[in-house]
């Protein structure tokens, strides 16, 4: 008896029959996709049935289909492919040959603009060649595009042509407000035709988009693109670090090509905008949230895509109506629709605006929109937020991970009283703090602390911070930099988790920002000399925020003067594994900056002298790499090879600017006597004694530098500098008129003896003349 078939064998047969059956008319095309979500591979028809099927239908309500613009045939896709590959080689001989290459691709283009920028293979070459456009170009693009731009900022290739030409034509609305700039490349008799300014062109787009305003905020690629025009029409800096972030996702690609950061200079920096394009941001502004209740708001507010869209139009409204205020009583602001009866409705803990504030705080994405209203509301509101909301239950909030960020930018806006106030009720919790990783609050409190100049609340903040980390002086940094767990020592970078990884910045940056107080600086410097080796390569080596700490510390005067010497003799027999790391190597460049002399920020030229030895004994293997080229270059090891003398010269160089930085410093004895020469041979001892022993005779060496009952001599001050200085010019001068004046003394007594040896010598002739007559 036969085996009975199975489903797979069945499976197999049918795929047999589908491959010999003659045509596949009878089976029914896949139904397209119908979520811009699926991360499956993109066709060329952007989201369409590639067997010619319709736009999805009914995919958005009151909002136009897509557009579908054909495909290039395979010439086309050939030519415009070899064009990308030229531009991105770019071994063009000058510039005007590129040139003249761009105005031919842009013939080739002509009537194929939306079809390129559609294309998954091709839009690429369309973002290059508008980073390279002339403003008549842009503008022939924009007369292309115009029409269509409903459907290319839902695009999702033709949503980045679109970024790269409104960001690269900002500047062009710019240098049109001073005088209308004439094409001086012209075009031939005829193609002239009236030529539109670049506003009017901004504008009609945005006529385009009038109606869909509300829907385009939540779309996943239109939001960018929106996003981007608010910008342009703004007149924001668009190279601003913060800007960036709302333009892009961390997902897009870097598309460049060389020659455009020189065309792209106009666009940087702030830029003047005409006064309609204010108007249309108002616009924008009430149409896009226009029939919206609170609810609508609310759900806006926690949309992962439409959060960052409602954050920038709430900033703009802000800025916007700062000054017309008043004189707009009748137009209700996005402020008034998020809070309504703001800043008088806070004071209610019941009423809308509190719960909306209440809500979104604990919320991952709607406390982004918190932040934004507490860095840009006008002074009553944020005021009312404070007293009601924020400050006090602020030690809740810096607890939270979520409500922390919140709080950081309301703390960062506190006077001094609301911020003596706030950390009165943070103090008892700072060792919780510690123990959650709430470091990027604590860094935030004590910088506003010591920019407010309330010291006596950072050392019980800094009290607070040494119980939570622990008694001995290393735990400071073992606990803020997680050097902690022995099992995580041999993990590198790679295999430290995403929020490890947050950990241990936020925690170097806090030491980074305590060495800049005087006080906690201290801590610091001796929590690191307590560190033992391995841990200081591994901060080192481990992140930028680590090695900024160890640079930090290497550049700060600290009141332990073997500080330096020590870091530095630890460092030494690691230089070059050191050197060749991606981060590592800034610390190696540190020490060459560190000057040989000086009383509390030095490193003896002997060590020095150690680290290039070292260097120069693996030469061959630093110049394989980047970082290595780079330590290099900074410690001059080509002339340290070839010219020594000019070398050592060159240290002594590197401790002139420095030495002109230090203070005076006083010349300590038993004897409170200056103790010259003595005194820098007693320095040089210190500097040249192992680093071992010196940090075990550190104190005792405090006490023979300051014994009691010994009378202290103090440093000179600041202003008996000038008086000395002009003493001693005026002794010098006195001294070499007085040497002037003996010379000139001996040479006329010298003409003098002279004179009178011949007056004697022609007496005595006479003489024997006179005798010889007489005879």
């Amino acid at each position: 008896m036969p085996k009975p078939r199975s489903k797979r064998s069945a499976v197999r047969e049918e795929r047999k029959r589908k491959r010999h059956e003659p045509d596949g008319s009878s089976y029914e095309a896949k139904r397209p996709r119908r979520s811009d979500d699926d991360a499956a591979p993109y066709d060329e028809t952007a989201g369409y049935a590639i067997d010619g099927a319709a736009p999805d239908e009914g995919q958005h309500d009151g909002i136009a289909e897509k557009e579908f613009f054909g495909m290039l045939d395979d010439e086309e896709q050939e030519y415009f492919r070899r064009a990308d590959e030229m531009l991105e080689l770019n071994q063009f001989p000058t510039t005007d040959d590129r040139d003249l290459f761009l105005e031919s691709v842009y013939t080739e283009a002509k009537g194929k603009e939306l079809k390129l920028a559609s294309s998954q293979s091709c839009s690429r070459l369309m973002e290059r060649l508008i980073q390279l456009s002339t403003t008549a170009q842009k503008k022939s693009l924009f007369e292309a595009f115009g029409g269509h731009f409903l459907s290319l900022v839902r695009h999702r290739f033709a949503s980045h042509c679109c970024e790269a030409l409104f960001l690269r034509s900002a500047g062009v609305v710019t240098q049109e407000l001073a005088g209308f700039v004439v094409d001086t490349k012209g075009k031939g008799a005829d193609q002239q035709e009236p030529e539109a300014s670049m506003e009017s062109l901004f504008l009609a787009t945005l006529d385009e988009l009038e109606g869909s305003l509300s829907f385009l905020i939540t779309d996943r690629f239109a939001s960018h693109t929106l996003r981007v025009l608010l910008l342009v029409l703004s007149g924001r800096p668009l190279d601003d670090a913060s800007v960036k972030t709302l333009m892009k996702s961390k997902k897009k690609e870097n598309i460049s090509v060389a020659g455009s950061a020189a065309a792209d200079e106009q666009n940087q920096g702030l830029r003047a905008v005409p006064a309609s394009f204010n108007m249309a941001i108002r616009k924008i502004v009430s149409d896009s949230t226009a029939g919206m209740d609170a609810t609508g708001l609310r759900v806006l507010a926690k949309h992962p895509i439409g959060n960052p869209t409602l954050q920038l139009l709430l900033e703009l409204d802000l800025s916007l109506n700062k000054s017309e205020q008043k004189s707009d009583d009748d137009q209700v602001s996005l402020l008034q629709q998020l809070l309504p009866g703001a800043p008088k409705s806070l004071a209610d803990g019941s009423s809308e605006a509190s719960e909306f504030v209440n809500g979104m705080i604990y919320d991952q994405i709607g406390s982004r929109l918190i932040e934004t209203l507490v860095v840009h509301s006008p002074g009553k509101v944020f005021k009312a937020l404070n007293q009601n909301i924020f400050l006090p239950r602020i030690q809740g909030y810096v607890r939270n991970d979520i409500a922390s960020y919140p709080a950081i930018k309301v703390l960062g806006r506190l006077g001094k009283d609301d911020l003596v106030t706030a950390v009165d009720q943070i103090l008892p919790t700072v060792p919780q703090l510690v123990s959650k990783s709430r470091f990027n609050v604590l860094k935030t409190l004590f910088e506003r602390c010591a920019a407010r100049g309330v010291n006596d609340e950072v050392k019980r903040l800094m009290k607070g911070l040494k119980e939570g980390c622990g008694s001995r002086p290393v735990d400071l940094v073992t606990t803020l930099c997680c050097l902690r767990d022995e099992k995580e020592k041999v993990k590198d970078v790679e295999q430290l988790t995403r929020n490890q990884y947050a950990i241990q910045s936020h925690g170097a940056q806090l030491l980074t920002v305590l060495l800049s107080i005087p006080g906690p600086s201290k801590g610091v410097h001796e929590s690191l000399l307590a560190l033992p080796s391995e841990h200081l390569i591994r901060l080192a080596t481990t992140s930028m925020p680590t090695v900024t700490l160890l640079t930090t510390a290497l550049s700060t005067p600290a009141a332990n003067s073997l500080f330096q010497k020590s870091l530095v003799s630890t460092v030494t027999p690691h230089t070059s594994e050191l050197a060749v790391s991606q981060f590592g190597h800034n610390l190696i460049n540190a020490i060459a900056e560190v000057p040989s002399k000086g009383k509390d920020l030095s490193v003896p030229y002997h060590m020095k002298e150690a680290v290039m030895n070292q260097l120069g004994a693996h030469e061959a293997e630093l110049r394989e790499c980047w970082m290595g080229r780079s330590v290099w270059r900074s410690w001059k090891g080509d002339m340290w090879k070839t010219r020594r003398g000019d070398w050592k010269g060159w240290m002594r160089e590197v401790d002139l600017p420095q030495q002109a930085q230090q203070p005076v410093a006083a010349t300590r004895g038993l004897n409170g006597k200056h103790a010259g020469k003595k005194e820098v041979a007693k320095d040089d001892e210190v500097a040249e004694a192992p680093v071992a022993e010196a940090q075990d005779e550190v104190p005792d060496a405090m006490e023979i530098d300051a014994p009691e009952g010994a009378p202290a001599e103090q440093e000179e001050p600041e202003e008996e500098r000038p008086k000395k200085e002009k003493k001693d010019k005026k002794d010098k001068k006195e001294k070499k008129d007085k040497e002037k004046k003996e010379k000139g003394d001996k040479k006329d007594r010298t003409e003098k003896e002279g004179k009178e040896k011949r007056d004697k010598k022609d007496k005595e002739g006479k003489e024997k003349k006179a005798k010889k007559a007489k005879d």
